[in-house]
């Protein structure tokens, strides 16, 4: 008989966007009530680039928590040409920095400041791996002669094996892979120095997905969802059991009045159902047994940290899925919104 009740460590995100301003006390609460830690990307606008501006924008991540909440921001470095080596390094001696990301310019939402030239952060880098300290790439070129659906595979051949090679002891991420290339490269060389994150929408969707009826604008997203293939790829390898893979959400919420215009922006809100939906991915791959390791433990052994002790649970107990957040009067349309899921968490409830 099936178990309805599914108990496991409480997971962290380790990739997410929370944005700023109103959107942030609005959005932070769908992760706080699944996750303890997250790792927030510096994409802001101006980017996070000096351990001052992360101190200061994990002040007001703090302030936004919802009451009682124990969520904990890892901060991130957000990379340009000009990133001081010494200014980062000291950021992580101080526990200010967990990582650093590594925008290629222009690759993704908020990436003109982003590296032009990896060579231009050689110094950088040299200063990450003597310490110890992530790199977390969007592993996507952005030449405008490549496809749209072949930049994470060329980043692969141009731009990360070269990197893996020359800095032998530099730990990555490989962030939100999309590409069965990107899944067999990780599963073959991710022996405690190389790791990928999953997003649950790449489990989900695949290209097809965006023009069913239409264009859909809010499954876009970059990396850009790719064949079924690639989809099949990214679950065997997220329900394998291999510690080089994690969760990783990517939630990117966006108003619609940046999603559904001439030229829409790039992002998935998945957190009210990020969860859930990793949760229903597990067992129709008949791998619930895994669902933990993939969601709790291999990111915090990767990271070097320890898994939380609290637990979170998730019941068999099909629901519709929220249409999102409305800020201002403007809404934030969740991922499979008004859609039905098999599994559901299970919350206190509230006084």
């Amino acid at each position: 008989m099936m178990e309805n009740l599914m108990t496991i460590r409480r997971p962290d995100d380790w990739h997410l966007h929370v944005r700023d301003g109103e959107i942030l006390p609005a959005v932070l609460p769908f992760t706080t009530r699944q996750f303890s830690r997250a790792i927030i990307m510096p994409n802001l606008v101006p980017p996070v680039t000096t351990p001052m501006a992360a101190q200061a924008y994990r002040e007001r991540i703090l302030a936004a928590r919802p009451r009682g909440s124990a969520f904990q921001p890892l901060m991130t470095c957000y990379l340009t040409d000009d990133s001081d080596p010494d200014l980062l390094a000291a950021g992580y001696a101080e526990n200010i920095f967990i990582a650093a990301k590594l925008y290629p310019a222009h690759a993704t939402t908020n990436a003109q400041l982003g590296v032009t030239d990896l060579a231009h952060i050689f110094p950088v880098l040299e200063c990450m791996q003597r310490i110890g300290m992530p790199l977390l790439v969007h592993g996507e070129v952005t030449d405008p002669d490549i496809d749209i659906f072949d930049r994470e595979r060329v980043f692969l051949d141009r731009v990360l094996v070269p990197l893996l090679n020359q800095f032998p002891g530099l730990k990555v991420v490989f962030e939100h892979i999309t590409t069965s290339e990107a899944a067999q490269f990780v599963s073959e060389h991710g022996e405690g120095r190389l790791a990928a994150t999953i997003t649950p929408h790449h489990l989900v969707i695949n290209r097809n997905d965006l023009f069913v009826g239409g264009i859909r604008p809010h499954l876009y997203c970059l990396p850009v969802a790719k064949r079924e293939e690639d989809r099949l790829a990214l679950r065997k390898a997220a329900c394998s059991g291999q510690a080089c893979f994690f969760l990783g959400t990517d939630s990117a919420p966006h108003p619609l009045s940046t999603k559904e215009r001439e030229c829409g922006s790039a992002g998935i809100f998945n957190a009210p159902v990020a969860l859930p939906c990793y949760a229903t991915v597990f067992e129709e791959e008949g791998a619930l047994a895994r669902f933990e390791q993939f969601a709790s433990l291999n990111g915090p052994h990767f990271y070097g940290l320890a898994p939380n002790k609290e637990t979170v649970s998730l019941r068999r107990r099909p629901f519709v899925v929220e249409d999102g957040v409305s800020v201002n009067g403007e809404s934030i349309r969740a991922f499979l919104a008004r859609q039905q899921l098999p599994w559901s968490l299970d919350l206190p409830e509230a006084d």
